[in-house]
């Protein structure tokens, strides 16, 4: 401590809120709608001695306020707060429980699991209505001051337009932990990410954007942690502001920003996937470690009548209450600070519906939807909603505001169970790979707006998706029970890994089909980490609390022979996309005329005739020709054909219309691909296959 504590604090202002260094002291603001009393608690360096407590002196519009002289970055810090506590009003204030500043932008020491930690006398036969008096600072991280200096030189946001946007999902933590080209004490890190390799990596499968699962600071749920097992994922919010400590190296928060910036000078964006739904103290026999005790009838949204209880709509025992202006403010706030401050591209927002949810249900034009499209900061961003929560009418694909793009669940289920062989198929592929437009297109929105996906951190692996008839989660303790039963996947034979040639080469064919679809239908792609090698969860499909080798991305793989052709098809799978702007998707195709006799969307079946709506009632038929058509700036008409072949058998394709010397650009029967002229007016198509040609050949594939 390089200051003497003074016996009080100045008034200091209500804004800005959290701890803010002004080059002489600290300002402190905090919000509580129903507190007494609240008192700023500071810690020695080791953050294992308080060292002071001084009540916050002044209190203007709900807000609590003092300032520290002489106090700077560095200084640890926490709050306590004095008030009533009756939980069936909703009031849960403990002062014996030193709490989290919602603030903070950076946390000193872990979260040491304690029964202190908890507002009530566990074992009470009142339960949470009993009272604890056990001081929780000894269990509780600290909340750290810090000032916000980085050289950002002279970084350029990329901006890349949301027609040519390709994301790749990863998780700080396992994309790297397993690199040996990366120094030990970095693997894990905001660090490894700026490692030129895995830039290059990224550059070299045409991945635009990376979008990073939770990197705020979580919590190690404690019935994880009973079990020998780790919540890996990330989605028990502890801080909206302050990074995970795990994932911070020796540069601190600058590592992070470190890595944006090599991103950016590559021209990758970073996205962020927030969870501003909940928090990771669950429902009402959870921890008092911040929002309960500062101020629980404000930052939760409580059962009308029976404020004991929690409304619960996200399935983790507590809902954000965003509707309350103050715990609105601080979402945005949030927000901003990560896309100023880090430079951060956009967000994926966790359980979005909740969010969007008012007094009535879901609306898109909540006032958090309104809120961040009206900002001029955050509205410019890349901005993506996971469209469903489990509260009821909670599942709203295709119901977000336009500038929000969407997961798009029904692409993943769709184009799974195609490809699996399942019967009356055909119609709902047309509609996935041609962008869902049965959902978004409306109110001017973009075939960007769905986001395409055959795999995500959420379910099986792409290799999962071809290897297993049924989840495998007996690794997380819940005796198989947790996760979907239903993943619209095959084995094709054998039930996880074999050395059977034939279901190799079946599994390979079905994986490169998968990969094709979501590459070249209209729409964002999306690919989870590893699956361009073909990394497996052994089955697993909530690997949520996996923190070891089912989870982290195995970079051995990659240097495979298996590993680096799928690689290298992917590469090309986006090289293709990038080349051809009717595979893009800057708007939705309705079959308009582009040219003389050529419509910009045409479907066809393998006789090369135009599919008549009968047609595609058929529930056995599983074969498609969709052709695809823009006229360049330039005046060059660019027309692709993709061959569809969703059966078993092959199939012998005749093209539609005129004679043309179609170009063939990738075969997804092969996983060695090579341009060649197809000059007959037919091509047979292995079954579970992609076959895609065009009318030129790219330069940049010559």
């Amino acid at each position: 401590m390089f200051f003497e504590i003074p016996d009080r604090l100045l008034p200091g202002r209500p804004f800005p809120m959290g701890a803010s260094y002004d080059g002489q002291g600290v300002n402190f603001a905090v919000f509580s709608a129903s507190a007494e009393k609240i008192e700023l608690c500071i810690f020695d360096a080791a953050g294992r001695k308080e060292v002071g407590r001084l009540p916050l002196p002044d209190c203007t519009d709900e807000v609590w306020h003092g300032y520290l002289p002489e106090a700077g970055p560095g200084l640890l810090y926490g709050y306590r707060a004095y008030g009533p506590y009756d939980p069936q009003r909703g009031y849960r204030f403990n002062h014996h429980k030193l709490l989290l500043d919602p603030y903070a932008r950076l946390m000193s020491g872990p979260l040491r699991w304690s029964d202190a930690l908890f507002g009530y006398r566990l074992g009470s036969a009142r339960g949470d209505l009993s009272f604890d008096r056990r001081d929780s600072a000894q269990a509780m991280p600290k909340s750290v001051v810090v000032e916000d200096l980085f050289n950002w030189g002279g970084d350029q946001r990329p901006y890349v337009p949301w027609s040519k946007t390709v994301i790749y999902e990863a998780h700080v933590r396992g994309i790297s932990i397993l690199r040996d080209d990366i120094r030990p004490d970095l693997r894990g890190t905001f660090a490894a990410l700026a490692n030129p390799r895995f830039i290059e990596h990224l550059l070299g499968l045409g991945v635009t954007t990376l979008e990073l699962m939770p990197v705020n600071a979580f919590l190690q749920d404690r019935f994880l942690l009973e079990k020998g097992l780790r919540n890996y994922w990330g989605y028990s919010p502890f801080s909206f502001f302050a990074p995970e400590p795990a994932y911070l190296s020796g540069g601190g928060l600058n590592d992070m920003r470190l890595a944006v910036r090599r991103l950016h000078a590559a021209g990758i964006e970073v996205i962020l996937d927030v969870v501003y739904n909940h928090t990771g103290s669950g429902n009402e026999y959870g921890p008092t470690i911040s929002f309960r005790g500062l101020d629980n009838a404000s930052y939760f949204r409580l059962v009308p009548g029976n404020e004991r209880y929690y409304i619960n709509e996200t399935g983790c025992g507590n809902t954000l209450n965003v509707s309350h202006p103050r715990v609105l403010q601080m979402v945005m706030d949030s927000l901003r600070y990560w896309a100023e401050s880090f430079r951060i591209d956009g967000f994926r927002f966790d359980l979005g519906a909740t969010l969007g949810r008012e007094g009535t249900g879901f609306d898109p034009g909540s006032g958090f939807f309104d809120a961040i499209l009206q900002d001029p900061v955050l509205s410019r961003l890349k901005l993506i909603s996971e469209p469903w929560d489990i509260g009821p009418g909670g599942y709203q694909l295709g119901n977000h505001p336009p500038g929000f793009a969407e997961w798009n669940d029904k692409f993943r289920d769709g184009v799974r169970r195609f490809w699996r062989g399942d019967p009356g198929q055909r119609a709902d592929f047309a509609a996935r790979i041609s962008g869902s437009a049965d959902l978004f297109n409306r109110r001017r929105r973009k075939p960007w707006a769905s986001i395409n996906y055959v795999a995500s951190h959420d379910g099986f692996t792409l290799q999962d998706v071809v290897s297993y008839n049924e989840k495998h989660n007996e690794a997380n303790g819940e005796n198989n029970n947790d996760g979907h039963s239903e993943n619209y996947s095959n084995n094709w034979g054998t039930e996880g890994p074999t050395g059977d040639p034939a279901i190799l080469d079946l599994r390979g064919r079905v994986q490169r089909a998968l990969l094709a679809t979501v590459a070249l239908a209209q729409g964002t792609p999306m690919l989870l980490a590893g699956d361009e090698f073909g990394r497996s969860q052994q089955g697993n499909n909530n690997a949520y609390c996996q923190d070891n080798t089912l989870s982290w991305v195995d970079w051995n793989l990659a240097q495979s022979e298996d590993g680096a052709a799928l690689s290298k098809y992917v590469c090309r799978l986006m090289e293709v996309r990038r080349c051809f702007d009717a595979l893009q998707s800057q708007r939705f195709q309705h079959g308009e005329e582009v040219a003389p006799g050529v419509r910009d969307l045409a479907w066809f079946d393998e006789r090369g005739e135009e599919l008549p709506p009968d047609a595609w009632q058929n529930p056995e038929a599983r074969a498609l020709m969709v052709q695809r058509a823009s006229m360049g700036n330039e005046g060059r008409l660019d027309i692709v054909l993709m061959l569809v072949n969703g059966g078993h058998d092959a199939i012998e394709f005749r093209f539609p219309g005129e004679r043309l010397t179609w170009q063939l650009l990738i075969d997804s029967s092969a996983a060695a691909q090579a341009v060649r002229a197809v000059e007959e007016p037919a091509m047979m198509v292995p079954g579970h296959s992609v076959v895609v040609l065009a009318n030129r050949i790219p330069e940049a594939m010559r």
